[in-house]
């Protein structure tokens, strides 16, 4: 039998890379966890970790078994607030969403949901993928709206952390240039076309997809403003400092004094989704604003 409380230190030693910081996180001696990890090691007849001087290192079993303390970390919060919702007055519904996805999807989504399911109470918090998926993970939500680039999913079919991912949409982006610029008529813009042009930053997310994409067009764009909300980035634009690059659901409410170019193929995006934790029991109200979001993206034509 594994013991629960040695995977949970398990999970600390792998966080923090050492046994004194997950030591003092768990205000236990360096000592005994090290002799509760050697005790786990025993118990599943394998290494879990590689010592050094440089510090801690999981093996492949290692990193197994904090899949399994995070799936079980899981399972018993989401238990915890089962159990206190069976004497709360109203089922609740917590939901993290990243900020421009939420403003366009969530409205319409919520209204659906909310007529169909009116006994429930609804939480939102804003938050990037980053941290949402964590939260989903952890029971601190009970679902996310996120998104990912053009990499691997946020989860995979079969994903052990726990996820599943649905998608909703896909989210090209767009160049955003002055109202006067030289290439504001244009239906489409190729990235090479911008190559002297100075650039606003809406996502500190998009400055790593925007230089890979510039590469393979051949240049090395400078970047002169970087903001973390795409309308301030347009302000900009529409102010002369640059051009920017802008997802489909940020072009919203319009400025007057830029224009939106679309790049031509292969042609950058965002791909939207909907992040829910794989439980053993149904999460009917999960499932039914997931099903509410799925509708408004079909109502509003994208996907």
């Amino acid at each position: 039998m594994i013991d629960v409380q040695r995977l949970r230190i398990l999970r600390a030693v792998a966080e923090h890379g050492s046994f004194n910081r997950a030591a003092t996180e768990l205000l236990l001696t360096p000592s005994a966890v090290s002799q509760q990890v050697a005790a786990l090691e025993r118990a599943v007849g394998s290494p879990v970790v590689e010592r050094s001087t440089r510090g801690v290192v999981l093996t492949e079993s290692g990193r197994i078994m904090v899949e399994a303390a995070e799936a079980v970390a899981a399972e018993l919060a989401h238990a915890q607030e089962r159990i206190g919702r069976l004497t709360a007055e109203r089922p609740t519904l917590t939901v993290a969403t990243f900020g421009s996805g939420g403003r366009v999807l969530l409205p319409g989504a919520l209204a659906r949901f909310a007529g169909r399911h009116p006994e429930v109470e609804l939480h939102l918090v804003e938050r990037e993928p980053e941290d949402s998926l964590p939260m989903v993970r952890q029971s601190a939500a009970d679902l996310a709206v996120a998104y990912h680039f053009d990499g691997p999913l946020p989860v995979r079919p079969g994903d052990r952390s726990g996820l599943q991912w649905t998608p909703l949409m896909d989210d090209p982006l767009s160049v955003v240039v002055p109202e006067g610029h030289r290439l504001a008529g244009q239906t489409s813009v190729g990235l090479a076309e911008l190559a002297a042009e100075p650039w606003v930053l809406g996502c500190l997310k998009t400055e790593a997809y925007l230089r890979r994409y510039a590469a393979t067009a051949g240049f090395e764009p400078r970047v002169r403003a970087s903001t973390t909300d795409y309308f301030f980035a347009r302000s900009l634009v529409a102010a002369g400092v640059g051009v920017s690059l802008v997802p489909s659901v940020a072009l919203a409410p319009e400025l007057p004094e830029v224009r939106t170019v679309p790049i031509e193929p292969p042609r950058p995006a965002r791909y939207i989704g909907i992040a829910t934790a794989r439980r053993r029991r149904p999460q009917p109200y999960a499932e039914a604003l997931t099903e509410a979001l799925l509708e408004q993206a079909a109502a509003d034509g994208v996907g």
